[in-house]
């Protein structure tokens, strides 16, 4: 949503909740130059060509920047689940706020996607009071709406402009959350295509060489490349070979590495391997390290072999 760079930032005074704190981190790193307003008097929750509104207004126009939630007839997503105003605002905002990363444009609508069901929703059905923080167990207090809510003053805090204070603090934490995922998450479309690359190259061999560690499992099942049993990559000035895990739970490898190689390091695990320059073996046989290429290779070589054997 391309839109001329307003002045203000409106959303309510008041305690705070994540959505219009998450809200806040979108618009802020798009209109940086633009003053955050928190009020509920109505000269500023009125919809200005010098303002977004969001969270406050009783109203939802994108075409006069006012996004709230809270009034008869809020939107809906196609699913049927509520909007909080931090779903209307990535809806409006979301796909300028991830060019400012220079996110690749062939990548935007599955980062804006991916971001939206796993970030997004979740906010917009707890403020809304679809789903409660308490289906996430003992883990509750750890969820971001949860945490978002610690930050606010405690109940005998009434220092003048305390809520505002927190407000902003809460904002500057949540942004590293947010930055981090979205970074994390067109990192993932980079290593997709270079681990596609990787496993063309790798042809019918059962290793797979990467320049160096990434997120490898996705891009390994969406090829389908059900042959390949380890990956190896270079880790500071050595090399390391690991598994593939079988399912996306748990930890069953598709081939442990030889179980005579367990726990072992140095001159035991070179004379148990056969290879020199084999510098350590994992105990549970899912990584292993070697001080060369050569040696990592060989180290690989019998692995597959072992594995092959049953």
């Amino acid at each position: 949503m391309t839109v001329t760079a307003p002045e203000f930032l409106v959303t309510h005074s008041g305690g705070f909740h994540a959505d219009e704190v998450l809200s806040t981190v979108i618009l802020s790193r798009l209109f940086p130059k633009a003053q955050v307003i928190r009020s509920r008097s109505a000269e500023w929750i009125t919809p200005q060509a010098d303002r977004v509104i969001y969270d406050v207004g009783g109203a939802y126009d994108p075409e006069v920047r006012i996004f709230d939630h809270h009034q008869r007839g809020a939107p809906l997503r196609e699913s049927g689940e509520p909007y909080s105003s931090f779903g209307l605002i990535w809806k409006h905002f979301g796909l300028d706020y991830l060019r400012s990363f220079d996110i690749p444009e062939d990548h935007l609508a599955t980062v804006h996607g991916s971001f939206d069901a796993s970030f997004v929703l979740p906010v917009d059905l707890v403020d809304n009071g679809a789903t409660s923080l308490s289906e996430a167990g003992i883990f509750s207090s750890l969820a971001l709406p949860g945490l978002i809510e610690t930050l606010k003053p405690v109940f005998d805090d009434t220092g003048e402009d305390r809520d505002t204070e927190a407000f902003h603090g809460a904002v500057a934490i949540a942004r590293s959350f947010v930055e981090a995922r979205v970074n994390r998450s067109a990192a993932k479309l980079r290593a997709e295509a270079m681990v596609m690359e990787a496993i063309e190259k790798a042809g019918d061999c059962a290793i797979l060489e990467l320049p160096m560690g990434m997120p490898f499992r996705p891009a390994v099942i969406k090829a389908q490349a059900d042959h390949l049993l380890f990956v190896i990559t270079p880790r500071g000035g050595d090399w390391t070979i690991g598994g593939i895990r079988k399912y996306d739970e748990g930890f069953e490898q598709r081939a442990d590495l030889p179980a005579a190689w367990a726990g072992l390091s140095g001159a035991e695990l070179e004379a148990a391997s056969g290879v020199k320059g084999a510098k350590f073996c994992h105990n549970g046989l899912f990584i292993a390290a070697a001080s060369s290429r050569e040696a990592i290779l060989k180290m690989a070589e019998l692995a597959v072999e072992n594995a092959l054997k049953g």
